[in-house]
């Protein structure tokens, strides 16, 4: 059968409707039967996953019928008017275009069917995000593969269907593995050639507008998606290489600080297991400061609310080891969805970082205004001091000083950037 455009009249909001694969299985396998051969591209759509628990199962349900229309539209001139795109059997999340072809059709077996998949491949990078939309921030992840059959009429057409469907999720699978492999060289070789740099966000005091200490955050090689904090530490807590590549991060924050201006101190950010790193510890830790030329005495380690909850014990170790040699503590992220005053009161840090959710446009909302009150009589009776993060304007710096908050930190003071000898 040629492949024929669809008709304008196909194009209606019912024609365009997810269905399901249960549901055009029998007319599938009537077009398969005439036409004889079938290509299968399939769209593997697990990264929308997260929403259901999140969200409920008619956010998933309405995400997963944002990437049919999407995929339907990045297709729509290559579809015959037998093509169908449904929804994958139940408990996946999937999306199947069958292309039924005659089997002389060649060329589309040799090149095109690859071409409709690169196609697709290309237009969920670039547009992917309005499948989760609402409820996802970025592009999820999606892979693409395709499987083929010809037609055997001694064996049903459902099966031989199916068997093209699992073709397609075993090519998915091989693409997932290679890419894993090629992302874990790429990470392995970022580590091993230290192509990590810093730069440094200004932490100011309220009331004079002087610096009082700079937060060391690492970058990845410019120009590439490893650029990305976030990214890079994703990728490496998926290839388990979260030790090698905090190390590296920690041991260029202090490298990139051999300029810091006197009596600043320096946020250095790290995870409770800095501890069991022998090149972090007693001995080894002040011959690589002596090097950098600072004193104990200069650095505050920064540790991630989150990582802290999940074992008091192991922050209080951290907290006592290097406290003892002269360091000081800050809690990250205070208040970004964890049990906040619960960590805050339990392992008594030296500095409470604020997240910006509590910070952003606090000069127009009283109720956040009275939370960061709440916290700062808290940090008052623990010995702590506060540090707002996320400011933006004058005016939030203004409102953190009413409250009684000694510093800030944000991009009302500058964008991030190394640290260079005057």
């Amino acid at each position: 059968m040629d492949a024929r455009p669809l008709h304008e009249s196909d194009a209606t909001p019912a024609a365009r409707r997810l269905s399901s694969l249960g549901e055009e299985i029998r007319r599938m396998a009537e077009c398969f039967e005439e036409d004889g051969a079938l290509g299968v591209v399939l769209i593997d759509a697990r990264g929308l996953g997260p929403i259901e628990p999140q969200h409920g199962g008619d956010a998933l349900h309405h995400a997963m019928s944002n990437l049919g229309q999407l995929v339907r539209e990045l297709v729509a001139d290559r579809l015959s008017v037998n093509d169908s795109i449904v929804a994958g059997e139940t408990g996946r999340n999937e999306i199947a275009i069958f292309l039924f072809r005659g089997d002389d059709e060649v060329d589309f077996f040799k090149r095109d069917l690859d071409r409709i998949r690169r196609r697709v491949n290309h237009g969920l990078a670039q547009r992917g995000q309005r499948a989760g939309y609402p409820y996802m921030k970025s592009v999820p992840p999606f892979l693409v593969g395709t499987g083929t059959a010809l037609r055997n009429p001694t064996t049903r057409s459902e099966l031989q269907i199916r068997q093209a469907l699992e073709a397609a999720r075993d090519h998915i699978d091989l693409v997932a593995r290679l890419e894993s492999r090629r992302r874990r060289k790429e990470l392995f070789e970022l580590v091993i050639e230290r192509k990590i740099y810093s730069v440094y966000e200004p932490i100011v005091e309220v009331n004079t507008k002087t610096v009082f200490g700079y937060e060391a955050l690492a970058r990845g090689p410019d120009g590439t998606d490893l650029h990305s904090p976030m990214t890079l530490f994703n990728l490496a807590s998926e290839q388990d290489f979260i030790f090698q590549l905090d190390s590296l991060c920690r041991r260029s924050g202090l490298d990139g600080a051999r300029d810091l201006p006197g009596g600043a101190k320096l946020f250095l950010n790290v995870r409770p297991s800095t501890i069991h790193d022998p090149n972090f510890r007693a001995d080894a830790l002040e011959r690589t400061l002596q090097s950098c030329e600072l004193q104990p005495s200069d650095v505050v380690f920064e540790v991630s609310e989150q990582e802290s909850i999940q074992n008091f014990d192991i922050f209080r170790e951290v907290r006592d080891y290097y406290g003892n040699l002269g360091f000081q503590i800050a809690l990250d992220d205070v208040g970004a969805g964890y049990a906040s005053l619960e960590a805050v009161m339990e392992l008594e840090p030296d500095f409470i970082k604020v997240d910006r959710a509590f910070c952003t446009k606090i000069d127009e909302d009283p109720g956040r205004q009275q939370l960061l009150a709440a916290l700062q009589s808290l940090a008052d009776r623990i010995g702590a001091r506060i540090i707002g993060e996320g400011l933006d304007t004058i005016e939030e710096l203004e409102t953190l000083g009413k409250i009684g908050i000694e510093f800030g930190q944000g991009w009302l003071f500058g964008k991030p950037h190394p640290l260079r000898s005057k």
